[in-house]
């Protein structure tokens, strides 16, 4: 999927996370971070952290690229 805006982001954060059957609370508690910054982040809010964010991306088995627009 190419991801053109945080919504975006947010919308593959939160599929994955359902995928794999985990709550929102369950990925808070293995990881520390809070559920207001996964609810926020699955929510588009574009004030995220990226570090933050692509710590989650990792930890559900997403790989993320970028890529040159050619």
């Amino acid at each position: 999927m190419k991801i053109k805006n945080p919504s975006d982001f947010g919308s593959v954060i939160r599929e994955r996370r359902k995928e794999l059957g985990y709550t929102q609370k369950y990925i808070s508690e293995f990881t520390g971070l809070s559920i207001s910054f996964i609810s926020d982040l699955e929510n588009g809010k574009s004030t995220v952290e990226l570090g933050k964010a692509l710590e989650l991306a990792k930890l559900l088995g997403l790989n993320i690229e970028v890529n040159e627009r050619g």
